[in-house]
């Protein structure tokens, strides 16, 4: 579907989803766009309703967003500095050069910023002329709740600091069930020559005569700034000239540090090294949770229905950062994951005495721990480019998706040889995690993908289980931890495996099947086998599977264009019923 058949209000096509930079605290994010508008932020933290939400409501634009758009767009260019997370976006026409710089603030040396819960949360936007003059144009429209808070920002008069600086606040104004930040914006004139007290923000109504956003159009010359923060209401008291001065700074040399721990060298570290800075940006600092991504119901395909809530932190998604953090020498970030999951197993065990039957460890948490996600449409929002519904919460996380076993004991085991050693509490838990592995891995589950169809005996999560008894094993001959169960978990082991290879495998075909039901369904999942040590990648099984996953679809494969799919899902009973011909890819 062409981007040029959604229109937004005002007759513009949306930027792509790909025009946008991440920017975040590790307790919250934003969505910046090229053209300088922030469309996207939940507040104070990622699974908090939003105060910006424009990009899922493209075409009528009412979730609310803060742009930034000098009069005359002339060229454009967007990108972060350097080994940081700081955004930066320049607008050059003929007449000047206007920067703008995005970030979150951050301190190793703040204690105000520093505070576990209230210190974050606190974003800079700076609005800078390098070179000669531009009018640019702000407007602040705040919609809290996602969006059905009904208020507006109410603009104080315009307070001078200094010959050359001026002040002013702009305060919520109605009601708020949720928290609402504070802005405060300074105009520097750099000593030119300015009425005694220039125009700043002024408020805007709308159509029908209601107070709606505020708005400001600054012509700035050659050196002057606009800089706004935004910020919660115990901070905001408490800026100083000299503390906002010094954030940039304190920001960038917060970011370079950490980054520069990377322990990649090689042709590629570029790449790497920003992929380190947004899986940083997607941890939650206050337990250590690893959100699978920092928004919710951005579609998977346009118009489609798959549009979901990912503010939340998966153990399978986990478990595989876990690695990438270990390997790339960021140990602090996977040991605060991990002792995050092991809580959670904590309650899990407490929680399965009082109750009958299997009690599954659930698939996802949210970011304090909650197991709770309730699954919500929000009609009022018509969507990215019209993909409907909207949607908060997710109603997954009943689901029974036995591979998160495996992908879980596999992080462990590899967070107990690349960082610190399994104390013998958390052993226990493993103990008790593998048991019940074995009492449950012949069950039927929903798997990697989520299906919301029927459950099978998916090829994948048999693969992971195994890995799960595998590596239960593998650690208490390491650590030579007392194991009552050994000879039960190593035939439920080998069990498994010889299961797969007969029930999960397909001669005709000679491949790998999505599930023993699906007998001649692919499922590109299963690529994960020589990763995981649970073939050999010169098996002719394996082979046999990967030859005909490179097939192209037409030829009766999952590869089109360099991409693989996960499955064909005219094939899958996944549950969702729509026709588009693309399920992701992986």
């Amino acid at each position: 579907m062409s981007q040029f058949s959604h229109l937004t209000s005002n007759g513009m096509p949306p930027l792509q989803i790909s025009d946008y930079g991440l920017i975040g605290d590790m307790k919250t994010c934003a969505l910046v766009g090229k053209d300088g508008s922030l469309d996207y932020m939940c507040w104070p933290q990622f699974d908090s309703p939003s105060i910006f939400c424009r990009i899922l409501d493209t075409t009528a634009g009412g979730g609310g967003h803060w742009s930034v758009r000098p009069h005359n767009s002339g060229v454009c260019k967007q990108n972060y500095r350097a080994s940081s997370n700081i955004l930066q976006t320049k607008w050059i026409d003929e007449t000047g050069v206007v920067d703008l710089t995005d970030f979150f603030a951050l301190s190793k040396h703040s204690k105000l910023l520093n505070d576990k819960f209230l210190g974050r949360g606190t974003l800079l936007r700076k609005l800078e002329c390098a070179r000669g003059a531009m009018t640019v144009d702000i407007e602040i429209r705040l919609k809290p709740g996602y969006a059905t808070e009904k208020g507006y920002l109410k603009p104080t008069k315009v307070e001078k600091l200094e010959s050359d600086t001026f002040k002013q606040t702009l305060l919520w104004n109605g009601e708020s069930k949720t928290p609402v930040p504070t802005f405060v914006a300074a105009y520097n004139t750099h000593d030119y020559d300015v009425e005694e007290t220039p125009p700043m923000f002024e408020l805007v109504k709308s159509s029908d005569g209601t107070p709606d956003r505020v708005r400001a159009s600054f012509d700035l010359k050659e050196g002057q700034t606009v800089i706004m923060l935004m910020t919660n209401e115990a901070i905001a008291p408490q800026l100083t000239k000299d503390f906002v001065l010094n954030l940039e700074n304190d920001t960038y040399k917060f970011w370079t540090n950490w980054i520069h721990r990377c322990k990649y060298r090689g042709r590629f570290q570029q790449e790497v090294e920003r992929s380190m800075l947004i899986l940083k940006l997607l941890t939650y600092d206050p337990t250590g949770a690893i959100v699978a991504a920092p928004t919710f119901s951005l579609p998977e395909a346009i118009g489609g229905p798959r549009n979901w809530d990912y503010r939340y932190s998966w153990v399978r998604d986990s478990s595989f950062t876990v690695y990438v953090f270990l390997k790339m020498g960021f140990p602090a970030e996977a040991e605060a994951y991990i002792n995050f999951i092991f809580a959670r197993i904590a309650e899990w065990r407490e929680d399965a005495l009082s109750v009958e039957g299997p009690h599954h460890l659930p698939l996802m948490f949210g970011i304090d721990g909650q197991k709770d996600l309730p699954e919500e449409e929000l009609p009022h929002l018509g969507g990215y480019m019209d993909s409907t519904p909207v949607r908060t919460g997710n109603a997954a996380t009943d689901h029974i998706q036995l591979d998160i076993y495996g992908e879980l004991m596999d992080s462990i085991y590899l967070y107990n040889k690349h960082g610190k050693p399994v104390s013998y509490k958390q052993w226990l838990d493993i103990r008790h995690l593998t048991d019940f592995v074995c009492t449950v891995w012949q069950d039927k589950d929903m798997s990697i993908w989520e299906v919301r169809g029927k459950k099978q005996n998916f090829v994948y999560s048999k693969m992971l289980l195994w890995v799960a008894v595998d590596r239960a094993l593998r650690l208490s001959e390491k650590r030579n931890f007392p194991c009552p169960q050994r000879n039960k978990w190593m035939e439920v082991r080998d069990t498994i495996y010889e299961e797969v290879l007969t029930r999960g495998f397909n001669p005709e075909m000679n491949c790998f099947v999505q599930s023993y039901e699906s007998f001649t369904t692919l499922d590109s999942a299963v690529l994960i086998a020589p990763l995981v040590f649970f073939m050999a990648p010169n098996d002719p099984q394996f082979v046999g599977t990967l030859d005909q996953i490179l097939k192209t679809p037409e030829k009766g494969g999952l590869t089109s264009a360099g991409f693989v799919f996960r499955y064909d899902h005219t094939k899958t009973d996944d549950g969702e019923f729509d026709t588009i011909d693309i399920a992701g890819t992986c």
